[in-house]
C-alpha cells in the first residue's frame, strides 16, 4: 500500500518531522497518464482542484489534464498561478459578486451557473466589463435519474432536492436571459453523485448526454459542451481496488459516437490524486482499556479528517522502528485488534477502529494510504493548536 520510494523517505524522515504528508510524484505521474490514455482523445480532463490544490500536485497533472475545475475564488486565484497556461471550470453554489468578477477580469473559460440570479448577476457584470469578447457558460443542470442509478453513490449531489443546480425547467427558463448579452451558452453541466462505480458512471452520463442534446436542439445552440462530472468510485476499504478506467473509456467513446458534435468532459478529483499521497506518523502511546488496545498517535483528525467525515477505517501499514532506549519494557499490541486515535480530546479522534494487527508498539511509524486527497485541505488544523504535519513530494 506504500510505495518503495514512498517508504525508504519515510523511514529515514527523523522524528521530528512526523507527522508528515508524503506523495509520490512519479507514481501520480504515472497513474495521470495510464488515465489519460484509457480516455478517448477528444475527452477533455479537467482535475477537480478541491481533492488537493497542492501546488505540486497540480503541476505534476499538468501534462495530462485540459484544464482544472475550481470552485471558490480562492481556488481560482490560486490554481491560476500555480498552473498559469491552462484552463479553468469554475463552478460550486454561492458565488459572491467579488469571485465573479476576479472570474471575468483573469478570463476564466468557463463558468458553470447554478440559478437564474446567479446568472443575472453574471451577466450584468458583464455588461460593465470592457470589450466584447463573449463569457462562456454551462449551466449546471439538477437532472432527474432512473431509479437506481444512484443507488452505489457515496455522496449524492442531484436527481432529488439540492442546492446545487438548476431545475430542467428552470434551465429552459435561462435562455432568454442569454440573449443580447455577453454570455455565451456553451452547454450542460451536471455532477449527480460521488463514488459510482465505472457502470453506474457510465449510465448517469448517457442520461446526462442525452438531455443535454435534445436541450440544446430545441434552442438551436449548435455544437454542445457536456460536462458529466466526476466522483469515480474510490474504496478506501478496498485500497487496492481501483476504478476501472478503461472501462470508463470505453464507454464513453461508444457514448461520443452517439452524440457526434457533442464536446465531453469529466472532472475527476479524488480518483485522480488518492492514491499517490499518504500520511506517516508515529505512536506516542499504547494502552489497554477494558480489554481493548488503543495506539495513541502523533497527529490525529486534525490532519486528515478522512475517515471522520466518511466514517471508515482508514488503511494503513505498519513501518516497524526498532530502537528503544528506555528502561522500561516497551508497549506493544501482540496479535490482537487495535483502534488507532490521535492526540485530540475527544473519542472521535480515531482514524481506524478495532482493525487486527501482528504488531504494534510505542516508536512504530504508521503510514496511512489514500491520503493523497480529501486528507490535509478538509481538515480542522487549529483544533487545540498541534504543530502542522510537514510535506513531502518525492519525484
Amino acid at each position: 500500500m506504500i510505495t518503495p520510494r514512498a517508504a525508504a523517505h519515510v523511514t529515514a524522515l527523523p522524528a521530528g518531522e512526523l507527522p508528515a504528508y508524503v506523495y509520490d510524484l512519479t507514481a501520480l505521474d504515472e497513474h495521470a497518464r495510464a488515465v489519460r490514455a484509457a480516455l478517448p482523445a477528444e475527452v477533455e480532463l479537467h482535475y477537480a482542484a478541491k481533492a488537493n490544490p497542492a501546488p505540486d500536485i497540480l503541476r505534476a497533472l499538468a501534462p495530462h489534464v485540459t484544464g482544472y475545475e475550481v470552485s471558490s475564488g480562492g481556488e481560482l486565484a490560486h490554481v491560476r498561478e500555480a498552473v498559469p497556461g491552462l484552463p479553468l471550470a469554475f463552478g460550486g453554489p454561492g458565488k459572491t459578486e467579488a469571485e465573479l468578477r476576479l472570474a471575468l477580469e483573469l478570463g476564466v473559460e468557463r463558468l458553470h451557473v447554478e440559478s437564474e440570479h446567479e446568472l443575472r448577476l453574471l451577466a450584468a457584470l458583464a455588461d460593465e466589463l470592457p470589450g466584447t469578447a463573449p463569457v462562456d457558460v454551462l449551466l449546471r443542470v439538477n437532472l432527474p435519474v432512473g431509479d437506481g442509478d444512484l443507488g452505489g453513490a457515496a455522496l449524492a449531489m442531484g436527481g432529488r432536492p439540492s442546492p446545487f443546480g438548476l431545475d430542467p425547467r428552470r434551465a429552459e427558463a435561462c435562455v432568454p436571459l442569454l440573449r443580447g448579452r455577453r454570455l455565451r451558452l456553451r452547454g450542460i453541466h451536471a455532477h449527480l453523485a460521488s463514488g459510482l462505480d465505472a457502470p453506474a458512471q457510465l449510465a448517469v452520463a448517457g442520461r446526462i448526454t442525452a438531455w443535454a442534446r435534445e436541450f440544446g436542439d430545441r434552442h438551436g445552440l449548435g455544437p454542445m459542451e457536456v460536462n458529466v462530472g466526476g466522483g469515480m468510485a474510490v474504496d478506501y476499504a478496498r485500497p487496492h481496488t481501483r476504478f476501472d478506467w478503461a472501462a470508463y473509456g470505453r464507454g464513453l467513446r461508444e457514448l461520443a459516437g452517439r452524440h457526434p458534435g457533442v464536446t465531453l468532459r469529466i472532472e475527476p478529483g479524488r480518483a485522480m490524486t488518492v492514491h499517490a499521497g499518504w500520511y506517516v506518523t508515529e505512536v506516542l502511546d499504547l494502552k489497554h482499556s477494558h480489554g481493548e488496545a488503543f495506539a495513541v498517535l502523533r497527529g490525529g483528525t486534525h490532519h486528515m479528517r478522512t475517515p471522520a467525515a466518511k466514517g471508515h477505517d482508514h488503511p494503513f501499514t505498519v513501518l516497524p522502528t526498532e530502537e528503544w532506549d528506555r528502561p522500561w519494557p516497551r508497549p506493544a499490541a501482540l496479535d490482537e485488534p487495535v483502534t488507532l486515535s490521535g492526540q485530540l480530546c475527544t473519542p472521535k479522534d480515531t482514524l481506524a477502529a478495532r482493525v487486527p494487527v501482528a504488531e504494534l508498539r510505542v516508536g512504530d511509524r504508521v503510514a496511512f494510504a489514500m491520503a493523497g486527497a480529501y486528507a490535509w485541505n478538509i481538515s480542522h488544523h487549529e483544533f487545540l493548536m498541534h504543530p502542522a504535519p510537514t510535506f513531502h513530494f518525492l519525484r
